[in-house]
């Protein structure tokens, strides 16, 4: 299915106004907290844009899949987290500071991380990946960064009104991404069930465990860090990793699809793995915990 401009226009615009509505209720400190703390954050980048892209790479060896598959594990491998992460990994027992500084870190890294990697996935998976370097950045820039600059700013200017449109931004963003989405499932139902038979839907699965055990493993010995990373390095933003498969690669069009099939699994395992397990006798509460960082 191709998808029209409109529905892509509206994609973009929620992308924005939740980003902005993250920032409108962010601060400074928790924005750069992982820039303050080098090594949590070079786990935290080694999970996501170093281990995680190399598994893309071995799942696109290892199975044949149709080019628009490998397509869309490639480009999840390196898009960075949803807007929505951070509230769902404070649901889960994270804390606030690290859910949204990696939110931030790997918006920030998205702008050099996806043209890289789309070059060296061209060059040894044996599928045309080109992507302009600057429109990919263009893109990540416009609907990820600069909208959670611009919020962050807005918070730390005036921090009531921040809070007064933080959450009627939210609502608009949420509003716009559910007026969008049926047309795009209807549209894909059809192709879905197409990726059932040639490794897609294993491929997809192994992609969204693999990525919450391997953060799970670089979080430690954290326990909050540990679930936080987990979620972080198996969730990947559907939106943003559909608009640049659409614009860059049209022609492959079981790319959404796929990529609509992931966000499935990855609900799924984040669902399971997000529930609350009782933390260890003799760890700081999450409230300490919060009073430490500081």
């Amino acid at each position: 299915m191709t998808l029209p401009w409109m529905i892509l226009l509206v994609w973009k615009i929620s992308m924005v106004l939740s980003v902005l509505a993250l920032g409108l209720n962010a601060t400074f400190s928790e924005s750069t907290y992982l820039f303050r703390r080098p090594g949590e954050l070079i786990r935290a980048v080694f999970s996501i844009y170093v281990v995680m892209p190399l598994l893309a790479l071995g799942l696109v060896l290892t199975f044949h899949l149709h080019p628009a598959v490998k397509i869309a594990l490639v480009v999840l491998s390196v898009t960075p987290v949803p807007p929505v992460f951070p509230r769902n990994a404070v649901k889960a027992g994270g804390r606030d500071n690290y859910s949204v500084g990696l939110l931030v870190a790997t918006a920030v890294l998205a702008i050099v991380v996806i043209p890289i990697a789309m070059m060296y996935f061209e060059r040894i998976g044996g599928v045309r990946l080109e992507t302009p370097v600057h429109a990919t950045a263009a893109l990540v820039l416009a609907t990820v960064l600069m909208p959670l600059v611009v919020g962050i700013a807005i918070r730390d200017g005036s921090p009531y009104f921040a809070k007064q449109i933080a959450e009627p931004v939210s609502k608009w963003a949420t509003a716009l991404l559910i007026l969008s989405a049926p047309p795009v499932l209807i549209g894909s139902m059809s192709t879905i069930p197409s990726l059932f038979g040639d490794g897609t839907l294993v491929s997809l699965a192994v992609f969204a465990v693999a990525g919450y055990l391997i953060g799970d493993f670089f979080g430690r010995p954290d326990f909050d860090s540990r679930r936080v990373l987990g979620l972080t390095t198996s969730s990947r933003h559907p939106a943003l990793a559909a608009a640049i498969a659409h614009e860059f690669f049209p022609e492959q069009r079981r790319a959404l699809p796929a990529i609509i099939l992931y966000l499935i699994v990855s609900g799924v395992v984040t669902g399971v793995a997000s529930r609350r397990r009782p933390r260890p006798t003799g760890l700081p509460s999450k409230r300490t915990e919060k009073k430490i960082a500081a």
